[in-house]
Formats: C-alpha cells, structure tokens, sequence
C-alpha cells in the first residue's frame, strides 16, 4: 500500500507505508491519514470557507518533529502547509492531498517575570499567552480574540489592544526558533541570524516553520479599563466624525477602534441592543484604570448610546470579550483590509456607506486605529509593510449560507476598492486579507520597500520555495 501526495509542482507522489511506518516511529506526535480516527477534527480550520482535506498530518509535539517531518517533505518534494492556531483569513494552513505539519498540540507557555521574557510554542493561542502572563501582571501585545494563534499573528505583525503603547506584536519579539528548508533549527534574534529575524518580523511564513517565540512582556493588567459603547447605526453619521476627531488627539496608552455590526438575540448582551444594527466604539487603556477614568469617558458620549459597557475589567476578560462572535467553523468569511494614512471625510464616506449596507448581520466594517508606538519603529527596521497609517479600514465579510459567497465576496472586493482608490490609502495589512495567491502589485503594496530585501532572505533560507503556501515572497535569483 502506499500514500499519494501533491508534490511543489502541483504533480502527485507516492509514498510507501514503509517510509510512513518509519517516520511514525520517529514521531513522538499522531501522523494522521484520513482513514485514522479524528482526521476530520484535525483538519478542520477556524475560517468555514474552507473544506480541505491533506493527505497526511504531522501533529508535531516538539522540534524534532518538525524537523522530521521538513525532512519528508524536502526527500519527496511534497506540497506543505503549516498550521498554527489554524485561525488565518485566508486557510492557508490546509490544502487538498498535501502534508499538514500541524503545530496545534505545541501549546507550552514561560514566563520569566524577572526578566518580563516569555516563551511561546508556535501551536499556542492568544488566550493559552494570557493565561500564563497575567498571573504575573505582564502581558504580550497580541491580538481581540483569543483563539486566534500566535504565530499567524505575529509573523504577519501583530494588531490588539497594546499595540500604540508597546508595538506590534513582531516588534516585541526577541528570539525566534525556526526549522528552515534544509532541515536545520535555528535561533534567530537581533545577534543570531539576523537577516531572517528581521524577515519573521512582518514577512510571514515565508522562511519555514516556527517552533517557538521569545517576547519581551509588558506590566499590563491583570484590570484594564476598559471603553465601550454600542450607539444605533443610524446614528453613525455624527458619531463617527466624533469619535475620529477624538483618536487624533490620544496618548499611546490608549488603542480606539470603531465598528459597524448586528447584534444578535443573545443573553450575552443588554436587550437594549439584541436584534440591532450597532456601530461601536471601544478603546483600552494600557496603564493604571484609575488614570483612564476621564481620558476614556468619551467613548460614550459621542451620541446617546444603546449601551455603554465601560469600565475596569481583567485584561483576560478583555481579549475574550469577542470569542464568541467567531465561532469555529460556523462563519464563512473574507476579508480585505486597506491601511490609510489618515481618516479623512472621503474614507469617512465610504466606511458610513458601506458599514450600513452591509450584506450580512455577521460582516464588519472594521476601522482599528493605528500610529503611536508603531509609528516609532523604522519603516526598514522590520519586514512589516506600512508604518505611516493612521488607520486600517478592514471589510471583514462573513456569512453563513454557501449560496451567498459570491455575492458577499464581490461586495467586499466593491468595498476595498473603493477605499483604496482613496489618496490616504497607502497600503495593506496582511492578517487581514483572504486572497490566496498575492500578484506582483499586491506584494508590492503588502511589503513597500522591503519587498526586495525579503526576496533576498527568501532565497537565502527556502530558495525552491518550500514554504509557498502563505502570503508568499518568491526567492530571488542566484546571486551566483
């Protein structure tokens, strides 16, 4: 009996049960075939979009793992897709017949409180970081939900609640371990490899597979004060000018973002705004909550609001607040995100527009604010993209009935055009975009100026390529 496979250059191999047989004593994790029980819950992925069925999965429980299973991929030059938390827009951590390396099961957390250092296993989540940090009043810039995975978000960036005061989340990293094309682990921090430290900044999955993070931690919670006020949409057109004439004037400790959504029927939340269209304003205050008390006051007062939901609450309960509009499998999603540069009337026209036409109660118009801390960093300093916005606005689109996926997939591609026809428009935020394949012009609008330089590290640590499957740098050629 034997495997067969989809090979790099979309061909097929087989692969004996031996050589199978021979890796699953090396394994210390499951090698998962779809005929093994489970295959269908291992393979499943956050984004319902997507039904994709590998044809082996490699539940790696450390680096040796991963370096095994790096090692059958380059011998039979096998198609590879690399799983984290499994939570990215775009479902690039699974592909038909390919090899999964799943990194799920790698979900270890240390905190060093004295040195405010953390180290994170690449299959953790957000919620598995906060967890462990909070106990010591530390925490990681990260992202809103708390099932979102680590390394996803962080090798993409990094936007949440912290990051105007501390930075993006790769901007708080201080080592990475990583298993390259060739099989070898390596360390790479500002002393170690420091070319490719500087790609996993920003540069994604591009240079192989993550094993583990080292973060620089920051003295936040374990209570936050929290701002958060749900207003009638309807209401938006004077709100939203409001609330961005109040962002501009912010001190980095506080992080604003706006959004247009539905509410549902749910006990979750007040009946004031069950079964309505809301738009939302909210902002953390990453210091003392006796400080924020006036600072965030007017998060409600921008209008009358529905409900105002501020006040202290525990930084955990924070970044879990929005678990439960995203669920597992349950949302089929796309998303497009265009960063600006400022927010003036014309974007305010287009958000307002299409956050109250929106196709679906379940889609956002999404407008987090950027600047501070982030804008500190040196545009070439990291791999990420866009350091000059001000503002992100992300056409989140997420429906539940298959029959509607074209429709809702035009009306967010309608939406982002527009916005990015816009004179502040000035680039892309990777993490939230859901096209499969970048073009030369959206790479170049993803990476800037640091496109060519990343190419060059491509070429340095993965030049066939092996790693494609992610928002993918082509290697450039030989310099030989």
């Amino acid at each position: 009996m034997t495997m067969t496979l989809r090979t790099r250059d979309g061909g097929r191999t087989a692969v004996a049960d031996e050589r199978i047989d021979e890796l699953r004593t090396a394994f210390q994790g499951p090698l998962i075939t779809p005929d093994d029980p489970g295959y269908d819950e291992s393979r499943a992925v956050h984004n319902g979009m997507f039904d994709r069925h590998p044809g082996l999965i490699a539940r790696c429980s450390g680096a040796a793992d991963v370096i095994d299973a790096v090692g059958l991929a380059r011998e039979r030059d096998l198609l590879v897709a690399v799983r984290g938390g499994g939570h990215g827009i775009a479902g690039h951590c699974a592909c038909d017949e390919a090899m999964m390396i799943d990194l799920s099961a790698m979900r270890g957390v240390w905190v060093n409180p004295a040195e405010r250092l953390v180290r994170v296993q690449a299959g953790a989540t957000w919620g598995d970081v906060d967890r462990e940090t909070q106990m010591f009043g530390l925490a990681v810039p990260g992202g809103v939900v708390s099932t979102t995975g680590v390394a996803g978000l962080t090798l993409g960036g990094g936007l949440g609640w912290l990051h105007r005061k501390y930075g993006l989340t790769c901007d708080n990293l201080a080592a990475v371990e990583i298993v390259t094309a060739d099989g070898a682990l390596l360390r790479a921090s500002e002393t170690e490899h420091e070319e490719l430290f500087w790609a996993l900044r920003g540069g994604g999955g591009n240079f192989g597979v993550v094993t583990a993070f080292e973060f620089h931690a920051h003295p936040v919670g374990p209570v936050v004060m929290y701002g958060a006020a749900m207003y009638a949409a309807a209401d938006a057109e004077e709100i939203l000018p409001a609330w961005r004439d109040w962002t501009a004037g912010l001190p980095d400790e506080v992080t604003s973002r706006a959004m247009f959504w539905s509410m549902p029927a749910t006990p979750l939340l007040p009946q004031e705004v069950q079964n309505r269209d809301v738009f939302i304003t909210a902002a953390v205050y990453a210091g003392p909550p006796e400080d924020a008390t006036t600072i965030l006051g007017p998060v409600g007062r921008f209008g009358t609001p529905l409900a105002d939901l501020s006040g202290p609450r525990p930084f955990r309960d924070v970044q879990r607040l929005l678990d439960w509009m995203f669920p597992k499998g349950q949302l089929r999603s796309y998303w497009k995100s265009v960063t600006v540069r400022e927010l003036g009337d014309d974007v305010l026209g287009v958000v307002l527009r299409r956050g109250l036409d929106r196709p679906h109660p379940t889609t956002l118009v999404h407008v987090p604010q950027m600047g501070g801390a982030v804008q500190r960093v040196g545009a070439n300093d990291t791999a990420f993209g866009d350091r000059s916005a001000q503002y992100i606005v992300s056409i989140d689109g997420n429906w539940t009935d298959a029959a509607d996926t074209e429709a809702n997939m035009r009306w967010v591609r309608d939406a982002f055009d527009e916005v990015n026809a816009l004179p502040s428009a000035s680039g892309t935020y990777l993490n939230f975009s859901s096209d499969l394949d970048l073009d030369s012009a959206g790479r170049q609008t993803a990476f800037a100026g640091n496109l060519d330089r990343l190419a060059r590290v491509k070429r340095d640590f993965d030049p066939d390529n092996c790693f494609r499957l992610n928002n993918n740098i082509r290697p450039a050629a030989s310099s030989s």
